[in-house]
């Protein structure tokens, strides 16, 4: 028996698809897409009905609150063409359970996880066609939700706009990346934001991107706020290092977001007998065991790159090469997406159809 819900989806159709004009052969991340969005307003102490209606601009006041204090949180979701031609979703419960986190963490209203998930799986089945079939690719799915006030005031907003749009994309990177640890700025401290998908975490970490960028390197391996000693995460990622054939993570402290990947990888870390431990590492360990002989590999985790392996990373203007031979990364990468993929057993019931 289906469940009834406290709320009716309503679907505005489109006159004319803009599938045709795609090339899916040549998508980048994050610049095309589909048809369709999500659109729910959130007024008078409650969620309206979700509305799914044609991909378009929105109408904003001059002083929508968001723009100028920043109430804005978001996810980052994936849909995914298996082997025998469904669409699926990776685990969107902890999706949507990290997005009532965020809105917790910026005094933003919560939204049902019913409300959540049903209104993705209705736009995914609405744009399954636009779901890649190409290798490594995927329709990347965007849930945020942002402060809608028309007032100039230092104040919780009282009306919020939850949207999802879809966006075709290939793969994030198409190499092994190249990190450089930070030394001067942060990106997170206890008692801050760290853990939550706010708008304006990323937004104070452009800069100094564009500073690592212009010396080569792909993206910053952050460390903390105090003395610059442990490590957290690297720019859209979570970070993982192992050493002497241990798996090691900063752990959920507040400072770093909880990946679903993060958590994915553990589980097949962990299924494959190897340790994981989640407590705080320093760089200078890491260093120590690089010189030893014993960093055996080192990655990021996300649902944009899924994994990527790192082929060095540099501190204080020394590099440590990761070692290819040794690395776990490739494989644990390829077996989280022959998962997605429907390629090998789903073994933990993590995939969810959508009908």
């Amino acid at each position: 028996m289906s469940e009834v819900l406290d709320f009716e989806i309503v679907v505005k159709k489109i006159e004319t698809s803009k599938l045709s004009d795609v090339d899916f052969d040549d998508l980048k991340f994050g610049a095309i897409f589909s048809d369709y969005m999500v659109d729910v307003d959130f007024e008078e102490g409650k969620w309206n009905d979700p509305v799914i209606r044609p991909y378009q601009n929105l109408i904003l006041s001059p002083a929508c609150s968001a723009l100028h204090y920043g109430q804005a949180i978001f996810e980052g979701m994936k849909a995914y063409k298996t082997v025998d031609g469904k669409v699926a979703l990776f685990r969107p419960e902890k999706n949507a359970a990290r997005f009532n986190l965020s809105a917790a963490r910026m005094s933003m209203p919560e939204i049902s996880e019913e409300m959540f998930l049903e209104s993705l799986k209705k736009l995914v089945s609405l744009e399954k066609d636009w779901v890649p079939s190409n290798e490594g690719h995927s329709l990347y799915l965007r849930p945020y939700m942002f402060a809608n006030d028309p007032f100039i005031g230092v104040r919780t907003s009282q009306n919020y706009k939850f949207i999802i749009f879809c966006s075709p994309v290939g793969k994030y990177y198409g190499k092994k990346i190249r990190v450089k640890v930070a030394e001067q700025y942060v990106r997170a401290v206890k008692g801050g934001t760290g853990f939550a998908k706010a708008a304006g975490n990323y937004a104070a970490t452009l800069y100094p991107a564009l500073q690592v960028a212009k010396d080569g390197f792909d993206q910053i391996l952050w460390t903390d706020a105090y003395e610059h000693k442990y490590v957290q995460e690297i720019g859209t990622m979570n970070f993982f290092t192992i050493i002497d054939g241990v798996a090691y993570t900063a752990p959920p402290d507040g400072q770093i977001l909880e990946g679903v990947t993060r958590e994915s990888v553990m589980t097949l870390l962990k299924d494959r007998g190897i340790e994981v431990v989640e407590r705080p590492i320093t760089i200078d360990e890491i260093v120590e065991a690089y010189d030893n002989g014993k960093l055996e590999d080192a990655f990021g985790t996300g649902t944009a790159a899924s994994v990527a392996p790192i082929a060095e990373i540099n501190y204080k203007s020394k590099s440590l090469i990761i070692d290819e031979n040794k690395s776990i990364a490739e494989s644990i990468k390829q077996e989280l997406d022959d998962i997605k993929y429907g390629k090998i057993e789903d073994r933990h019931n993590w995939m969810v159809i959508v009908d």
